[in-house]
């Protein structure tokens, strides 16, 4: 049985490179988690799960992580990303996320929507919202990514 992740953080950012991959791994980087391999896990924070803005992840750890990224070869389109958890009083909180072609306040609003209707559908109380997100207008080409890393 796999341990249940005790910490995460939220973090946004962009970055351009010269093709998808590496704009993509610019972002990581950007974003501070360039170093770490990413699980890709759905969306559910775990009960007691507490906040770490300075977590650091030991290079090539294999970390779970909830994150939503856009790749646009179309110089001056305006790309973003978000994520968002939403909190309960006394259990698990819900991790949304989001990325395309709109502003940063868009995508925050979508999130925003969605850990509203992730939270109505579960008949739970959403008490507290935590969003992070970040826009981008592609010279080459960008990337905007946004992500909640779990660690232990």
């Amino acid at each position: 049985m796999l341990p249940t992740p005790q910490k995460y953080f939220l973090t946004a950012a962009a970055a351009e490179g010269e093709s998808g991959l590496t704009a993509f791994d610019n972002a990581l980087l950007a974003g501070g988690i360039g170093n770490i391999n990413l699980l890709r896990v759905s969306s559910i924070l775990p009960p007691g799960a507490r906040p770490d803005p300075e977590l650091k992840i030991p290079p090539g750890s294999l970390v779970p992580t909830a994150y939503g990224y856009i790749v646009s070869k179309e110089p001056g389109q305006l790309i973003s990303a978000a994520v968002g958890i939403g909190f309960s009083a006394d259990t698990f909180g819900v991790i949304m996320e989001f990325s395309g072609t709109c502003s940063k306040e868009e995508a925050e609003k979508r999130i925003l929507a969605m850990l509203e209707e992730a939270f109505r559908t579960r008949g739970m109380e959403l008490v507290r919202t935590e969003v992070k997100a970040v826009e981008h207008v592609v010279q080459k080409v960008g990337c905007a990514l946004a992500a909640v890393p779990l660690w232990y």
